[in-house]
C-alpha cells in the first residue's frame, strides 16, 4: 500500500455523468491487480471528510486509470478536477480477482453492470496476457450508462452490450444476455461486478450451470484498511457464516462464499 498525496492527474475523459481519469502514480501502478481499488481524497477541506473507495480501471508502471460516475457529493467534487492538478491517493487496496489457470486457452466471461465495468478492462488485459480469451458482457439502464462500450471494442475484446430499455445492443438485463450466450458458450470461468441484484442473479445463474465465478462486491467505505468496520457482508467461512470487511478480505469473493441478501 503506497500513500501518494502527489499524484497527478494526467488526463480527463467524460461522457456526461461518467468520467475516466488518467493518473501519474507510479509506485500505485506497479504494485496494482485487477480488481483491486484505491481511496481518494476529494477535498482539500473537511468536508466531505471521508475519502472515495474507486476501483482501478488499468494500471501499469506510470500509473492508474480511474472510471467514475457521479453519484453523490464527493464524485461529483471529483469529477470537477482538470488535469495537471494533484490527487491524494492511498493504493492499491483489498483482494482483486483470481486469474484462474483453467481459463488458459479457453473463454472468460466478464459481466459489468453500469459503473461496475470499471475494473473490467484491467482485468480483461490481464486475462488476454495469460492465454484466456476474455468476452465483455456490458449492461445499463440505457445508452448513456455504456461509455465505454468503443474504448473496450478498440483494445480488441469482444464486447456484448445490453440495455434495460432496449436503446442499444441486447433488450434486458445484462444478467439475461449472458444466460443466453452461455447455451452457447460454456467458459471456463466467470467474473462481475456491479449493482448487488445483478451479482445476486447472476450468482444463481452460475451456481446452475456449475460454473466457477469471482464477483466484486460494492460498498460505502469508511477507512478502506479495515479499522472501521464499515463495509461489511455476510460471508461462508470453513468455521461457519459471519460478516467480513469487505475492503479487507476482499472486494472480490468466489461466488459460493457470498451470502446474498
Amino acid at each position: 500500500m503506497t500513500i501518494d498525496r502527489n499524484a497527478r492527474l494526467r488526463e480527463v475523459q467524460s461522457w456526461g455523468d461518467h468520467f475516466r481519469f488518467v493518473i501519474d502514480a507510479p509506485a500505485i501502478g506497479r504494485d496494482a491487480r485487477p480488481g483491486q481499488f484505491v481511496m481518494v481524497k476529494v477535498s482539500e477541506g473537511s468536508a466531505p471528510l471521508l475519502r472515495r473507495p474507486l476501483g482501478i480501471h488499468d494500471a501499469d508502471a506510470t500509473g492508474i486509470e480511474l472510471f467514475f460516475r457521479v453519484a453523490g457529493r464527493g464524485t461529483e467534487i471529483l469529477s470537477r478536477k482538470r488535469a495537471g492538478e494533484r490527487l491524494d491517493i492511498i493504493g492499491p487496496l483489498g483482494r482483486g480477482f483470481t486469474l484462474a489457470p483453467a481459463a488458459k486457452g479457453r473463454t472468460a466471461y466478464l459481466a459489468g453492470g453500469g459503473r461496475g465495468i470499471a475494473p473490467l478492462y484491467f482485468l480483461a488485459r490481464a486475462l488476454t496476457a495469460a492465454g484466456a480469451k476474455p468476452v465483455i458482457f456490458y449492461g445499463g439502464r440505457g445508452l448513456a450508462d455504456i461509455p465505454l462500450r468503443d474504448r473496450l471494442e478498440k483494445a480488441g475484446f469482444e464486447v456484448q452490450c445490453s440495455t434495460d430499455d432496449g436503446s442499444f445492443g441486447f433488450a434486458g438485463f445484462v444478467t439475461a444476455l449472458v444466460e443466453k450466450e452461455l447455451a452457447r458458450v460454456k467458459p471456463a470461468v466467470v467474473y462481475a461486478c456491479g449493482p448487488d441484484p445483478m451479482m445476486k442473479a447472476l450468482a444463481a445463474i452460475t451456481a446452475k450451470h456449475g460454473l466457477p465465478a469471482e464477483f466484486s462486491l460494492e460498498s460505502i467505505m469508511g477507512c478502506g484498511i479495515g479499522a472501521c468496520w464499515g463495509c461489511v457482508h455476510r460471508i461462508r467461512n470453513e468455521g461457519g457464516d459471519g460478516w467480513v470487511k469487505i475492503c479487507e478480505e476482499g472486494p472480490v469473493f468466489p461466488g459460493e462464499r457470498i451470502l446474498w441478501p
